[in-house]
C-alpha cells in the first residue's frame, strides 16, 4: 500500500501489555509458602510485599481523587481491582524475567537521562533538582535506589516489548477488503405499518391474559435492590423559624442592598457613535427622510447590534446631553445626534423601565428569611462538634433525635430515590457507600445541614404483586400485543407481495426512501436495527420485515453501491483499519509470547503474604 507508515508498530508496544496479563493470568499459577516478604514469583523475579502494598496505595489514592471519596481496600476488592493490581505486577515481572534471561540490560546513563526528563523532578530553573526528586519519591514511598531500579526495569521491559511486536504489519489486502466493506452503501425503500393500518384495534386484556403475561415477564417489573436506612438530620430551613432576628439587623441589610429595592427610572438603549458631527447629522437626515433605518445605519458603520447595546441605563450612566434626550422620549424612539462620552451619537430607546421602590416593610419577610437561614447555618455549625462527640461516646441515632436538634427518619433508598433528604448528593453518596455494621458519623450537607445514617437492612430486588402494578402490566401487555400484531400484518403483506406480484408502491402505506445507508448508519425515527437488516439482504429487490415497538417495517433493498478501497476520500479510513488489524495481530503474537513464557518459568503466588498485606489497610 503506497505511503504506508512502517513505523506504526511503535504505538502497539504499550497497547499489548494487557494481552500479556490475560495470557499469564490463567497459566500455571501455583501457591508457595517460602519467603515471608514475597507475594509472587515469576521465574527468578520476586514481587515483594512492599511493592504490592505501594501499588495498592497508589491505586487507592488515584481512585479516591477521581471519585472525590475516601476509598478503602474493601472497595477495590469488591470490584476485583486488587487482583488487577497484582496481575499488573506479574506482567511486569514476567517481562523483566524474560529480559534477564535474554541478557538485556540498561546502563546508568540511560536511567539518569530518563529520570532527568520527568517534570516533577525539576526545580524553578527547569533543570533537575535533587531535593525535589527525593521529596517526590518520599511522598510516594520510594527510596532513590528503589525508584532507579524500577526505571531500569521498566526500560528493559519496554525494549523487550518493542522487540516482540516491532515489524508486525497487516497484509495490504486485508485492510483494503475491510475498508471496501465499511465504505459500501445501500439504498432502500421502507414501508411503515402503524396501528392505523391494522384491521382491528388491540383489545383490552382479560384477567387471565394479564396474569399469564405477568407470570412470563415478571422480571421486567422487578424493583431494584433497596437500602433500608435510618438517619438523623437537620437542615437550616428546619430551624430557621426558631432563630431570632432583630429589626436593626434587618434594616442594616436593607440599606446594604438598597440598590435592589430602590431603583431609579431606566432606559434600555443602543448607542451608535459617529466620528464627526457632520456624519451624525447626515445619518439623522437619512432617517428623517426615510432613506434608511437604524439597523441599516448600524450595518453601514461596520458594527453589530451587540456592539452598541448598552442594556438598561440610568441618567447617571449617560452624559448630561444624552440623558436629557434619552429620558425625554418613549420606547421606540430614535434620538440625537447628541454628544456622548465617545462623540456624537444616535440613541435608540428599546424599552422604558419605570422607577421602582420596595419599602422596608415589604422587603422584611425576604430579608428575615435570608438572615435567619444564615444564622441557622451558624447555629448548626456550632453544634456539629458536640453532636459528633455524642456519637463517639456511643449515642445512637435515636439518642441524637431525642437529645439534639436532629430529627429521625427512615428511607428505603434506591437508585431512583430523590425525595426529602435523598435529594442531597452528600446523602446519596453516603447511602450508597455505607455497609451493615458501619459506625454512624456526622457528615455535612451542601446547604449547611448535618446528617448521620445507619444501614439497617438490604432489601433484595423484588417483583411487586400483580394487584399493585396492574396498570403498569396492562400497558406492557398492550405494547407487546401491538408489536406482535404489527409484525404479523407486515408478514401478511410480505406474503401477498411474494405470491401476487405486488409492489410496495401498490400498498396504501407511508414509504420512506433511504439512500447511502452505511453499516453503522443511524436513521432518525427508525429502529437502530434497520441498517444491519438492510445489509442482511443480498440482492436488489429482496424484501424483509423489521419489527419495531410502535411500528413494523417492510424493507426492500433497491441498490448496492460498492465501496472503493482506493478512493482518496477513504485513505484515512484505510490507514485506520490497517492500524487496527496490525494491533490485533500484535495482540495475538504477544498473547502467545506470554503463554510461552509461562510454560517455561511459571508463576507462583503466596496467598498468606497477600492476606498479610491486605491486613495492613484500614
Amino acid at each position: 500500500m503506497a505511503g504506508k507508515d512502517k513505523k506504526k508498530p511503535n504505538i502497539l508496544v504499550w497497547l499489548v501489555l494487557g494481552v500479556l496479563l490475560l495470557s499469564l493470568g490463567g497459566f500455571g499459577i501455583t501457591s508457595f509458602s517460602g519467603g515471608s516478604s514475597v507475594v509472587a514469583r515469576v521465574g527468578s523475579v520476586d514481587i515483594t510485599a512492599e511493592e504490592y502494598f505501594r501499588a495498592l496505595q497508589r491505586e487507592l489514592r488515584s481512585r479516591s481523587a477521581e471519585t472525590g471519596q475516601a476509598l478503602r481496600l474493601a472497595d477495590l476488592q469488591a470490584q476485583g481491582i486488587d487482583v488487577s493490581v497484582l496481575q499488573g505486577l506479574i506482567g511486569r515481572a514476567a517481562l523483566l524475567n524474560e529480559a534477564q534471561e535474554m541478557g538485556l540490560s540498561v546502563g546508568d546513563e540511560e536511567v539518569a537521562r530518563q529520570i532527568r526528563a520527568i517534570p516533577d523532578f525539576r526545580g524553578s530553573n527547569g533543570g533537575f533538582n535533587r531535593s525535589a526528586y527525593e521529596d517526590v519519591l518520599a511522598q510516594n514511598g520510594f527510596t532513590p535506589a528503589e525508584f532507579e531500579e524500577n526505571v531500569r526495569g521498566d526500560t528493559v521491559r519496554s525494549v523487550l516489548q518493542y522487540a516482540v511486536v516491532s515489524g508486525i504489519d497487516a497484509p495490504d489486502i486485508v485492510a483494503e477488503a475491510l475498508t471496501a466493506r465499511e465504505t459500501e452503501r445501500r439504498d432502500a425503500t421502507i414501508a411503515t405499518i402503524t396501528e392505523d393500518d391494522l384491521s382491528e384495534p388491540i383489545p383490552e386484556p382479560t384477567s387471565a391474559e394479564l396474569s399469564a403475561f405477568y407470570d412470563e415477564n415478571g422480571s421486567d417489573f422487578e424493583r431494584p435492590e433497596l437500602r433500608r436506612i435510618t438517619y438523623a438530620w437537620v437542615a437550616p430551613e428546619a430551624i430557621m423559624d426558631e432563630v431570632e432576628v432583630d429589626e436593626d439587623a434587618l434594616r442594616a441589610l436593607y440599606e446594604e442592598r438598597i440598590d435592589e429595592y430602590v431603583r431609579p427610572e431606566r432606559r434600555i438603549v443602543e448607542r451608535l457613535v459617529y466620528p464627526s458631527q457632520e456624519e451624525a447629522d447626515a445619518a439623522r437626515a437619512a432617517l428623517d427622510a426615510g432613506e434608511s433605518d437604524f439597523d441599516a445605519l448600524v450595518d453601514a458603520r461596520g458594527v453589530r447590534l451587540d456592539d452598541i447595546d448598552l442594556g438598561d441605563v440610568t441618567r447617571e450612566d449617560l452624559s448630561a446631553a444624552a440623558a436629557e434626550a434619552v429620558f425625554a422620549d418613549d420606547a421606540g424612539e430614535i434620538v440625537g445626534p447628541v454628544e456622548s462620552r465617545f462623540g456624537p451619537a444616535l440613541f435608540r430607546i428599546n424599552a422604558v423601565l419605570d422607577a421602582t421602590e420596595v419599602p422596608f416593610e415589604e422587603a422584611m419577610p425576604e430579608l428575615r428569611d435570608e438572615l435567619a437561614l444564615d444564622r441557622a447555618r451558624r447555629v448548626i455549625a456550632t453544634e456539629e462538634g458536640p453532636i459528633a462527640d455524642e456519637l463517639a461516646g456511643g449515642a445512637t441515632l435515636e439518642d441524637l433525635a431525642n437529645d439534639t436538634m436532629l430529627t429521625l427518619g427512615t428511607i428505603d433508598y434506591g437508585p431512583d430515590t430523590d425525595t426529602d433528604i435523598a435529594g442531597y448528593e452528600e446523602f446519596r453518596a453516603a447511602a450508597e457507600a455505607v455497609a451493615e455494621g458501619d459506625f454512624p458519623e456526622i457528615l455535612p450537607l451542601s446547604d449547611g445541614g448535618l446528617f448521620a445514617l445507619r444501614l439497617d437492612e438490604i432489601v433484595p430486588p423484588t417483583v411487586p404483586p400483580l394487584e399493585e402494578i396492574e396498570t403498569e402490566v396492562a400497558e406492557a401487555w398492550a405494547a407487546d400485543a401491538l408489536s406482535a400484531a404489527l409484525e404479523a400484518r407486515a408478514q401478511t403483506l410480505l406474503t401477498e407481495i411474494a405470491t401476487q406480484g405486488a409492489r410496495l408502491e401498490d400498498l396504501d402505506l407511508t414509504l420512506i426512501q433511504q439512500t447511502g445507508i452505511s453499516r453503522q448508519g443511524f436513521m432518525p425515527g427508525l429502529p437502530p436495527t434497520m441498517a444491519p437488516n438492510v445489509f442482511g439482504l443480498d440482492t436488489p429487490g429482496d424484501l424483509m420485515v423489521v419489527p419495531g415497538s410502535r411500528a413494523a417495517y417492510l424493507v426492500r433493498l433497491d441498490q448496492i453501491v460498492p465501496g472503493n478501497r482506493n478512493a482518496p476520500e477513504t485513505a484515512g479510513l484505510l490507514d485506520l483499519v490497517d492500524t487496527q488489524v496490525s494491533q490485533s495481530i500484535a495482540q495475538d503474537v504477544f498473547g502467545s509470547f506470554g503463554g510461552a513464557m509461562d510454560a517455561v518459568f511459571g508463576i507462583e503466588i503466596n496467598q498468606s503474604v497477600i492476606n498479610g498485606v491486605h491486613a495492613n489497610f484500614p
